[in-house]
C-alpha cells in the first residue's frame, strides 16, 4: 500500500471509502497540514533529544544521591502512570487487572507494615509475591514463545494472522514484565518493614534482639527440622554465616525481596547452596530489565509530557 499516492474523493463521502483508502486519506491530510513545517519539526526533534539526555542525567544523579526518594517516586510512577493512560484510552482489561492487583497488594502491604506484626503475616506476604513472581515469569515466557513462533511462521499452521499473534505476545510480555517489576519493588518494602518489626533485622545498626538457635530470623517462628533432616512440610536452610531459616522464608527473602544478605547479621551470603536452579537466582529474570522497564513505564511518559509542554510554550506544533 502506497501511503504517498494521493486519493481523490470525487462524489464519495468518507464513509464510502475502504479502510485502505481511509488510511491513505488521513495520511494525505496530515501531510498537507504539516507541509512547510520542516524547520519547526527539526526544532522539535532537537528539543526531544536534548530533553531525553538531560532527563536521563538528572535521574541518574538523583538515584545516586537520594536513592530512597527516587525509588518512592519511581514506584508511584510505575503504579499510577499506566492507569492514567488506560483510563484515557478506555483500555478496560488493564484497568480491571490493575484494580485487582492494587486491592490485593494494598491489603498485603497493610498487614506487612502494621504493628504488632501477626505471626502468619510474613508467610502470607511471601506467598502472594512469590505467586506474583511465578505468574509474571510464566506470562513472560509464554509471550516470548508466541513471538518466536511468529518469527518461524508457525502461525500459518493454525491459519492465524501474524499481527494477531504478535499482539498477544507483546501483551503477555508487557503484563509479565510490568507486574513482575512492580511486585518486586513492593515486596522489597514489605520485606524490610516486616523484618524490622519482628526485631531481628534493622536497616542500619545491630539487631534489636537476640536470635534463638531454633527460631527463623525472618518470620520469628520455630524451625521444624534441623538442616540435615528432610522436612515433611519444608526444609531448613543454613547460610554461610551460620544462621538458619525456614526454606520458604529464605526463598522469599532472597527471590522476592531481592535480598542477598543474611536477614540477621547482613553478611553477604552464598546463594548457590540455596538455589541450584539458575533461574531461581535473584535478578536472573528481571535483573537486567528492571531499570529499563521503570524508565519506559514511569519516566518516559513524564519526559514526553514535559517535551509537549516545552513545545507548547515555544509555539511549536
Amino acid at each position: 500500500m502506497d501511503l504517498h499516492k494521493p486519493i481523490d474523493l470525487g462524489n464519495r463521502t468518507l464513509e464510502e471509502l475502504t479502510s485502505e483508502e481511509k488510511l491513505r486519506y488521513d495520511h494525505q491530510k496530515l501531510h498537507e497540514k504539516h507541509k512547510g513545517h520542516e524547520k519547526m519539526h527539526a526544532e522539535m526533534v532537537v528539543i526531544l533529544i536534548l530533553t531525553l539526555v538531560v532527563a536521563q542525567l538528572v535521574l541518574l544523579e538523583w538515584k545516586k544521591r537520594y536513592y530512597k526518594s527516587y525509588s518512592i517516586v519511581t514506584l508511584l510512577g510505575m503504579w499510577l502512570v499506566p492507569i492514567v493512560v488506560c483510563l484515557k484510552n478506555h483500555w478496560w482489561r488493564f484497568i480491571f487487572i490493575w484494580l485487582l492487583f492494587s486491592c490485593i497488594t494494598g491489603l498485603i502491604v497493610r498487614k506487612a507494615v502494621q504493628r504488632p506484626l501477626e505471626g502468619t503475616t510474613p508467610r502470607l506476604v511471601y506467598k502472594w509475591f512469590l505467586l506474583l513472581y511465578k505468574l509474571s515469569y510464566i506470562l513472560g515466557i509464554v509471550g516470548y514463545v508466541v513471538m518466536m513462533a511468529v518469527f518461524f511462521g508457525l502461525n500459518l499452521v493454525f491459519n492465524a494472522q501474524a499481527n494477531i499473534w504478535m499482539d498477544v505476545a507483546l501483551l503477555f510480555i508487557f503484563y509479565g514484565l510490568y507486574y513482575g517489576v512492580l511486585g518486586r519493588d513492593v515486596s522489597e518494602i514489605c520485606a524490610d518493614k516486616m523484618a524490622s518489626h519482628i526485631g531481628y533485622y534493622t536497616a542500619q545498626g545491630m539487631p534489636t534482639k537476640n536470635l534463638h538457635p531454633n527460631v527463623c530470623a525472618i518470620c520469628g517462628n520455630r524451625l521444624l527440622v534441623s538442616t540435615d533432616e528432610e522436612g515433611v512440610i519444608e526444609n531448613t536452610y543454613s547460610l554461610s554465616c551460620g544462621h538458619v531459616f525456614h526454606e520458604f522464608c529464605i526463598r522469599g527473602w532472597c527471590i522476592v525481596g531481592k535480598k542477598q544478605i543474611c536477614p540477621y547479621c547482613k553478611e553477604k551470603v552464598d546463594l548457590k547452596k540455596i538455589f541450584s536452579n539458575p533461574w531461581e537466582k535473584p535478578h536472573i529474570l528481571f535483573g537486567n530489565l528492571l531499570d529499563m522497564i521503570r524508565w519506559l513505564v514511569a519516566w518516559q511518559p513524564m519526559v514526553l509530557f514535559l517535551v509537549q509542554g516545552i513545545n507548547y510554550v515555544l509555539g511549536l506544533e
